[in-house]
Order: C-alpha cells, then structure tokens, then sequence
C-alpha cells in the first residue's frame, strides 16, 4: 500500500476492525518510512452493479459518489461523517439485496433520501432539491409542506 504523504511503498497495520456488517475491514496503517497514518478498506469484490443515469447512459456504482452528494447536502449540518458513511452501506446492501446487475441513478437517490429524511431534514431537502432537480417553488413548497405534515404527525 502506498503512503499518501510520501509514496513509499510499505506500510504496517495497526488496527483492523470489520465494517459494513462483516463486509468490509477497516484498516489504520502507518508509513514506514515517514510515519504518516492513514485508513484503508479492504471489501468483498461483488458483481459490478450498473447505474443507469437518468440520460440513459450507464456507469459502474461507485459509493464515493453517494458520499460525496451526502457531505455537501450534510455541510454545516450536525450530522457525523460515520453518519453518513452509514448511509452509504446501508443504501449500498439494499442495492445488493435486489439481485440485479443494473439499477436507476433514481432508486439509488430515492434509498438516500429515505434514510437522510430520518438523520437531518435540511441535509434531506438540499439532497432532495440537487436530486430532483425542482424546477420551480411550487414542488419546492410541496416537499417541504409533506416533511412539516410528517413531523406535525409525529408529535401528535
């Protein structure tokens, strides 16, 4: 493994800890030769799982993407980064748990939005309003009435 910092190419382990629910492990490292520590991850090679973009074209899943949407809509938000990454598994085994080679961009965004809607509803309509892309204030209005119905009905 090669170091971030410096590129040298040997490391050792000092921790391991599984993730994801067995499936992955978590690997803290320090480089032998600066001594810079950094974090890998081992996982389980799968089926690659196609995307289907809304354009139609079709793209590898790649969970750094899901990540990444996550961290902006969750910016300045007091959600964790292990949150977040928790999102990503638990979207990630829903995907897996279908069978299927090739799922819709759409589904995948619609499993982000059902867990986010739970962790951070501000994190849930800046996510929702990139995603569905509101075209205008009316659908706007519409989603952030359904989340202020939903809430309403809870504290009831």
């Amino acid at each position: 493994m090669h170091c971030p910092k410096c590129h040298h190419h040997n490391s050792r382990v000092i921790d391991s800890r599984q993730t994801d629910d067995g499936r992955a492990i978590r690997r803290r490292r320090e480089c032998e030769n600066c001594g810079h520590r950094f974090t890998t991850f081992e996982r389980i090679e799968e089926a690659p799982l196609l995307v289907i973009k809304k354009n139609g074209a079709r793209e590898e899943f790649n969970r750094e993407k899901i990540l990444r949407g996550l961290i902006r809509s969750a910016e300045k938000r007091p959600v964790a980064m292990e949150q977040m990454e928790q999102i990503v598994d638990h979207v990630e085994s829903r995907i897996r748990e279908l069978g299927e080679n090739e799922i819709s961009s759409t589904q995948i965004g619609e499993y982000v939005m059902e867990v986010l809607k739970d962790v951070d509803e501000i994190a849930y309509i800046r996510f929702a309003s990139v995603y569905r892309q509101f075209k205008d204030m009316s659908v706007f209005l519409k989603e952030l009435e359904d989340i202020v119905g939903k809430a309403n009905d809870s504290q009831e």
